[in-house]
């Protein structure tokens, strides 16, 4: 591997481990903690759903982060705006650590909450997509797959921290959990966005990159994105579905096996833990497997195993057993790591290099609007304590069988050259 390559899988690993660290922290503390501290007045069911909201309501804001910072990363290059997405994303997660709750200052806290939860979804529309893009065009040829699934690594250590974080402080009294304990894990992501940002300043173009930029500016990259491939823009916003299989363990399955299957909140986040650990050792066996024998394969036979576990996860949840949710969890976890390792190579080759930053981030966060309020959808479909269980397991199969067709339609990317997808590219 060439220390430009090395440069840029690192790069991708700490920003997408920062990422998601923010991202858990919100899920676990939507679930848990922010009902009633910033909606009190809702009571526990309805500060719960609107936290949950929350959470879904900064997906709206990605596909404008997408748009920004993708013309910023395809014009002015992707390590600049990576290195800005991550400081902003890093200063809006330890802003929500210092916010006050409802009972101090009023309706002005859930404003704030949602403002600065709309700071986080903009500055993450680009993460992930921009890391990807540096990466595959840094890597040698035929090991792109291997390399851009670092940045799913680091959505996996980000995981593992963002869980383990709270597994520390939820043994606190209740009282001071929800007076400051919470806080604590939001206030860390400060020391974790200095080493992102010191990883990524270190981070060059590529040689491919530089080329395009030798070129001149061309046509703006979101209007010939809109204009020559909207196709593949919705190809890859279905494609993107497959995180709601993330969103089902971290999000919802804390919510239902806590609040419907009584189990205690650190039994559960444990099992999320050995999930995210099963997570790490495999998506660099998948992603190597995709770089032999293709990426559409790999995906869909992941995504098709994970809509049919959808029917086993449920009712797993429901009965608060530990040993059959957490055998569902780990089941669901390994199916996810194949799809998502994939998927970082796979969405990032669709594009030609001139467009790769913006139609990825954009098509991408198209399709994670939806994934951010998957869990409220399943959680609407389940019913009171878990009566329609059936109807939420098959809202989230949905989403695998759509995210399935998408890669399904979409160019098998593998084995061409970065040059040759390029000119493919440009014939459309």
């Amino acid at each position: 591997m060439t220390l430009p390559a090395r440069r840029a899988a690192s790069s991708a690993l700490l920003g997408s481990t920062v990422e998601y660290y923010d991202f858990t922290l919100y899920a676990t503390a939507a679930a848990l903690f922010l009902g009633p501290v910033f909606f009190e007045p809702l009571g526990s069911t309805g500060g719960t759903m609107a936290s949950l909201a929350t959470f879904g309501l900064a997906f709206v804001a990605r596909p404008v982060g997408a748009i920004v910072f993708g013309h910023l990363g395809d014009r002015v290059g992707r390590r600049q705006a990576l290195t800005w997405s991550v400081v902003l994303m890093g200063l809006a997660t330890c802003g929500i650590g210092l916010l006050p709750s409802y009972a101090s200052i009023g309706v002005a806290a859930p404003v704030l909450l949602v403002t600065l939860r709309l700071v986080q979804g903009l500055s993450a529309g680009a993460e992930q997509s921009g890391s990807n893009a540096l990466t595959i065009e840094n890597a040698p040829e035929n090991q792109r797959g291997q390399l851009a699934a670092w940045t799913m690594q680091g959505t996996a250590l980000g995981t593992l921290a963002g869980k383990l974080a709270f597994i520390a402080v939820v043994s606190l009294p209740q009282d001071l959990l929800l007076a400051w304990g919470w806080r604590l894990p939001f206030l860390a992501a400060g020391p974790l966005l200095a080493v992102a940002w010191w990883i990524r300043r270190r981070a060059v173009e590529s040689q491919v990159f530089r080329a395009h930029q030798a070129a001149g500016p061309g046509r703006p990259p979101l209007g010939t994105v809109l204009r020559r491939h909207w196709l593949t823009v919705l190809l890859v916003a279905g494609g993107t579905l497959l995180m709601a299989g993330g969103a089902a363990l971290n999000v919802f399955g804390l919510t239902v096996a806590t609040k419907v299957g009584g189990m205690d909140q650190r039994v559960f986040l444990w099992i999320l833990v050995m999930a995210t650990a099963l997570e790490l050792v495999f998506q660099p066996l998948f992603a190597r497997l995709a770089d032999k024998v293709g990426r559409r394969p790999v995906l869909i036979g992941a995504l098709t195993v994970e809509a049919g576990l959808f029917f086993w996860y449920l009712p797993a949840l429901i009965s608060g057993n530990t040993f059959w949710v957490a055998a569902a969890a780990l089941a669901m976890a390994l199916a996810w790591s194949g799809a998502g390792a994939v998927s970082a190579a796979f969405f990032a080759e669709q594009f030609p290099t001139a467009v790769r930053y913006t139609g990825t981030a954009l098509g991408s966060q198209l399709g994670m609007i939806l994934v951010g309020f998957s869990p409220t959808f399943m959680l609407a479909a389940l019913g009171s304590g878990g009566a329609t269980w059936g109807l939420a397991a098959l809202v989230g199969a949905g989403f695998m069988v759509v995210a399935a067709v998408s890669c399904l339609a979409a160019r098998e990317t593998a084995h061409a050259s970065l040059r040759q997808l390029d000119h493919l590219s440009n014939r459309v």
